[in-house]
């Protein structure tokens, strides 16, 4: 049965947050509220979390996963980034935005694109999401919930623990979760490629 965390959206309770990072750490796979919407997420070489977010979801290997980064230094550890690219990702975060870029070798294998070597990374402006990322002390790895079949991911807590109950370890719900997946943008060739318009302005990058 999956553990259920109220947290205020403005202020999250430092002590909640603190436990929920040390669930993560201990191999816990979580849905959590972000600025697009609600998302699964784990520690980055949890492969039994990986395992579960691919069957909930129904994935197959070449699902970009996502970085979710607390900040830009955070970002550069795991995705090479050319000055340009860096420039007009700047722009655009924290945001609903997920950049497909070229990761380096601090990421695990598996979560590699099989083919292009690429990983997704985002920094959102979610004040909870931002406070977990920072305890946490590196990247929370995730996907959009977004369950097979349907055409709208998931957006309420209480429904997403009715659900998941026992598929996910914890619901983190701070009532203020957006109800779009991210916009997609591909850089990894060094100019922008929309995969997906979703709740970030594609203006921007067209």
């Amino acid at each position: 049965m999956a553990k259920y965390f109220d947290v205020h959206p403005e202020n999250p309770q430092q002590r909640t947050i603190g436990t929920v990072a040390d669930s993560i750490r201990s191999g816990a796979l979580i849905a959590y509220p972000t600025d697009s919407c609600f998302a699964l997420g784990c520690q980055l070489g949890n492969r039994d979390g990986i395992s579960r977010m691919r069957s909930i979801r129904n994935l197959d290997d070449r699902h970009h996963f996502t970085l979710v980064c607390r900040d830009f230094a955070q970002l550069s550890q795991f995705v090479r980034v050319d000055n340009d690219v860096f420039r007009a990702i700047k722009a655009a975060t924290p945001g609903s935005y997920t950049f497909i870029l070229p990761a380096t070798k601090e990421v695990p294998r598996l979560l590699l694109h099989p083919k292009k070597k690429t990983v997704g990374v985002r920094i959102p402006d979610h004040v909870v999401t931002q406070a977990l990322v920072a305890e946490l002390g590196e990247p929370l790895l995730s996907t959009t919930l977004l369950l097979p079949d349907e055409e709208e991911p998931l957006t309420q807590g209480w429904e997403i623990k009715e659900r998941l109950d026992h598929v996910v370890d914890a619901v983190v719900d701070s009532g203020d979760c957006g109800t779009e997946p991210t916009t997609v943008i591909d850089f990894s060739d060094g100019v922008a490629e929309i995969v997906r318009r979703g709740a970030g302005d594609t203006a921007r990058f067209e």
